[in-house]
């Protein structure tokens, strides 16, 4: 079903191209916006650059730097070459974040198609499946399940494990919705909760249904089981293993048949979707097994017993929405050492929170010394694979990483719109250089987010801003030195666009390292471009499948 796109040759020198491009670059992904004035970021660049770029509007940013697939470029002056090379390499490198054969996806708009009725409610997925999830989630666990379930059929393996499951929105709907037995992993034990309350909701919903329409539903698939716990990046994949047939997990129960106190409130799209659920044809062949799809992993063992049973433990398909740092890089290891993961699904995110060795150890995580870990210095978040820890130039800093997980399509949308929430960037550059002046010891502080700052004028920005870094409201702010910032509001915005440039290819070399490390350790894999990017930045899926048993 799934081919590997590029050869393992082809994997090795784009890695070798991307590292150094990148390398070349450094200093404009690892530049923070906010110290634009303070570290005078305008004349890092090149003085061609400077002439070419300074009087761009905001609509020209977007067509002539951002948006690749732009076809009438009117360019009001002659560029330099180097900028044009620059441009067009960032383009190349990077893995393209739209699929032209996917409808929804190939139209540009903000929504897919299935939002066009109602912003809120994915007209694709069914009423039960939608209630307490925002439409980003329910675009993304539409795509993602019906991909599951097409590996699932793929390698004849029915059982799923979702870790990193949240509120368990992918898990009901892989479980319930397209007939999976599916254990859920979760660290966050008022996750785990809401969890299980959200499945007993959903169950009494499709109850009342039935008692409503008098109509018999499709059986629906076993229901899922909760695990409360941490994916320990350190551990090996049978204490994973282990760690999913954990006594200490929640199933939820059918509900007795009976009336119901509280009413469901439907739209008349939602009406729609229930007339479809009363409807035989939906029914799928893996859907009415409750009894034979239970979950192997869920077999309560004792202590003694542990060894034995991940010998004999049923096989299973693994799947993560937007693991977090190293939660991907663990799923992705444990699917390449674990005999008993027949395929993975990755959504990444967070690339900032991977351990590098600049950073072994993000705030929360503890490490083993290098002599102590069961896969050595591969055991970092990035690189994993050999090829790309062998490249010079090939380190990335927090910076970068944390640039890569920033929304181009969003922003590109912001400059095209001239949206006043452009200024925010000259505001906080502009007020790091007055809190320099201040506390010369407080560098890049953070002031969270302040309300509608676009909005504000400067002064008032500054007020609520300066206390939250130990500064009082009313610290003297030189008035002309203010406006004269914020009049290079333009080339704030310009730079920011270069780094923003090279997000993509950021973000591409971290995903090529991980198909890289599968690669050398015998499984083929590809990246697809699952979901819209314009409502879901972390937009592809890394999907390997071991087919030879």
């Amino acid at each position: 079903m799934f081919t590997p796109s590029l050869s393992p040759e082809q994997q090795r020198q784009l890695a070798t191209n991307l590292t150094a491009f990148l390398s070349q670059y450094r200093h404009l992904s690892d530049s923070y916006i906010i110290e634009f004035f303070t570290e005078d970021l305008w004349q890092t660049l090149p003085s061609s650059w400077q002439s070419t770029l300074k009087h761009l509007s905001f609509p020209q940013i977007a067509d002539l730097l951002l948006d690749a697939t732009c076809q009438d470029r009117r360019y009001p002056s002659v560029w330099p070459l180097s900028l044009l090379a620059f441009r067009a390499t960032s383009h190349a490198l990077a893995f393209p974040r739209k699929d032209t054969h996917i409808r929804d996806i190939a139209t540009g708009t903000v929504k897919p198609e299935e939002f066009q009725e109602n912003q809120s409610q994915s007209s694709l997925l069914g009423h039960i499946f939608r209630k307490h999830v925002k439409p980003k989630k329910q675009h993304e666990i539409r795509k993602l399940g019906a991909l599951v379930k097409r590996i699932c059929d793929e390698t004849g393996c029915s059982r799923v494990v979702d870790v990193g499951s949240g509120q368990g929105h992918l898990t009901r709907f892989l479980s319930y919705g397209l007939g999976l037995s599916v254990t859920a992993i979760e660290a966050d034990r008022h996750l785990v909760s809401m969890a299980t309350e959200f499945d007993k909701q959903l169950l009494l919903a499709l109850d009342k249904e039935k008692q409503k329409r008098r109509c018999t539903f499709p059986a629906l698939g076993s229901s899922p089981r909760h695990v409360a716990g941490w994916v320990d990046p350190n551990a090996s994949w049978k204490d994973f293993v282990k760690q999913l047939q954990s006594p200490h997990s929640v199933r939820q129960s059918p509900p007795t048949l009976g009336p119901h106190k509280k009413k469901l409130k439907a739209s008349k799209q939602e009406t729609k979707s229930q007339e479809a659920d009363c409807n035989p044809r939906n029914t799928d062949s893996t859907q009415g097994h409750l009894a034979e799809n239970e979950l192997a992993l869920t077999q309560n063992v004792s202590e003694d017993s542990r060894d034995d049973y991940v010998e004999s433990v049923s096989d299973f398909v693994l799947t993560g929405l937007h693991a977090c740092g190293d939660l991907s890089v663990t799923l992705l290891r444990h699917f390449a050492k674990c005999p008993h993961v027949r395929a993975i699904t990755s959504v990444a995110c967070c690339y900032m929170k991977i351990t590098t060795k600049e950073n072994p150890a993000p705030p929360g995580l503890v490490r083993r010394p290098a002599s102590l870990a069961p896969d050595g210095p591969s055991e970092l978040g990035f690189p994993m694979s050999a090829w790309v820890r062998g490249l010079p130039g090939h380190e990335l800093s927090y910076k970068a990483r944390e640039g890569s997980c920033h929304a181009m399509e969003d922003y590109t949308r912001r400059l095209r719109e001239e949206s006043e929430l452009l200024r925010i960037h000259c505001y906080r550059a502009a007020l790091e250089s007055f809190i320099r002046d201040a506390r010369p010891d407080l560098r890049r502080a953070g002031i969270q987010t302040i309300k509608k700052a676009h909005l504000l004028p400067f002064t008032e920005y500054a007020r609520l801003g300066l206390p939250r870094v130990g500064l009082p409201p009313d610290l003297p702010l030189d008035s002309a030195r203010v406006e004269a910032m914020l009049e290079h509001q333009g080339r704030v915005v310009v730079f920011f666009s270069l780094a923003l440039l090279l997000a993509p290819a950021v973000e591409s070399l971290v995903l090529l390292d991980r198909i890289i490390y599968l690669q050398e350790n015998g499984v083929d894999s590809q990246l697809v471009p699952l979901f819209n990017p314009n409502l879901s930045p972390r937009n592809f899926v890394l999907v390997a499948l071991k087919l030879q048993r």
